[in-house]
């Protein structure tokens, strides 16, 4: 009974890496560990380290890539498990959702002149490029 007990305690103690983990924000420890420790996560505004302990009802802000989520912590779980049943552990703020769909909008409009090519340039395009970085060094046209 007394193991029961121990168990249960332990339930209620959780650390953030081993919790983003089972929340699916990363898909290793290790990288959840890197991201704590590269000032990706914060709590309450606060830089933490991975062995914080997460209760119900903590805010976290969480960025990963060009993305900002600011979250709160709904239940606790150490298993990683599919990705309906994480999304249980944690609910993202209102604010937060508007923020992230508005940046995610202004990088969309802002590549839409932009123009990725997946072939090496050609002998042609390189001395066009070549052209264009010399005028603009050194001012010159020939």
């Amino acid at each position: 009974m007394s193991k029961q007990k121990h168990e249960q305690a332990d339930d209620d103690k959780i650390r953030i890496d081993k919790w983003l983990w089972a929340a699916r924000f990363y898909k290793t420890r290790s990288l959840c560990k890197e991201a704590i420790d590269g000032g990706k996560i914060h709590c309450d505004g606060q830089r933490i380290k991975p062995s914080k302990e997460v209760t119900v009802g903590l805010v976290l802000t969480i960025r990963q890539n060009l993305d900002e989520k600011i979250v709160v912590v709904k239940a606790l779980s150490d298993q990683r498990r599919g990705a309906p049943e994480a999304a249980l552990l944690y609910e993202e703020t209102e604010e937060s959702k508007v923020q992230r769909e508005k940046r995610a909008a202004e990088r969309k409009a802002g590549l839409g002149s932009y123009i990725i090519s997946h072939q090496r340039p050609s002998k042609k395009d390189r001395r066009h490029i070549h052209r264009f970085q010399r005028i603009n060094l050194l001012g010159d046209e020939n």
